[in-house]
């Protein structure tokens, strides 16, 4: 059975800046990638760690909420896992950010017009009056990018990553996948044979 190795992640603040969204959203986008391809039987939360190379307890936590939103059903059992809700064309990206890392604004606008000491503790009115025009165009570039992820799909952004992949590289990742599914299976099979026999030779 192939070992995937995973690559050092960085968690240097300098290197990597400062983002809007939690590498949860980056993590949940690229394990719900693997499972955007249809299959019979689910992946474990084990085995989409490891396909994507985090660790299995940040994936634990990542998928319940997922299951929460509606994009991910899961299935229990030793042969059990995760697969998608519903198809891949059916599920945007925003839906994906909001289950995750949701109710994150933009920008939190503090009102520091209101606070030049030339205005005393009574503003006027030309500087209070309506939105602050600052925000007003913080909210219109929110907007902006709230639509963008609404309109993109699981599926496009499959489509896109499926045009720089070999070929092959889909049936690959589906056959790791069976044997990791496989090898579930004989386990379960060998816990029970293996509790039988205990259960014979204590009888």
């Amino acid at each position: 059975m192939t070992q995937l190795s995973p690559r050092p992640i960085s968690n240097d603040p300098g290197e990597r800046g400062v983002s809007l969204y939690g590498s949860a959203v980056e993590y949940a986008l690229h394990c719900l990638l693997w499972l955007a391809p249809a299959r019979e039987t689910p992946a474990s939360s084990r085995e989409l760690a490891e396909l994507t190379g985090v660790s299995t307890a940040l994936v634990a936590k990542i998928l319940p909420k997922l299951e929460k939103a509606g994009v991910l059903e899961a299935l229990g059992g030793i042969a059990g896992g995760y697969r998608l809700a519903r198809p891949a064309d059916e599920i945007t990206v925003l839906q994906i950010v909001d289950a995750v890392d949701g109710g994150k604004r933009l920008f939190d606008c503090k009102e520091v017009r209101l606070k030049c000491p030339l205005f005393g503790a009574d503003p006027p009115t030309w500087a209070s009056h309506g939105l602050c025009t600052i925000h007003a165009v913080m909210l219109r570039a929110e907007k902006s990018m709230r639509r963008e992820m609404a309109q993109t799909t699981l599926l496009d952004i499959a489509n896109a990553v499926g045009v720089k992949a070999p070929d092959t590289f889909g049936a690959e990742v589906g056959g790791w996948l069976d044997d990791r599914v496989a090898a579930r299976e004989h386990s379960r099979l060998a816990a029970v044979r293996g509790g039988a026999q205990r259960r014979y030779q204590e009888g």
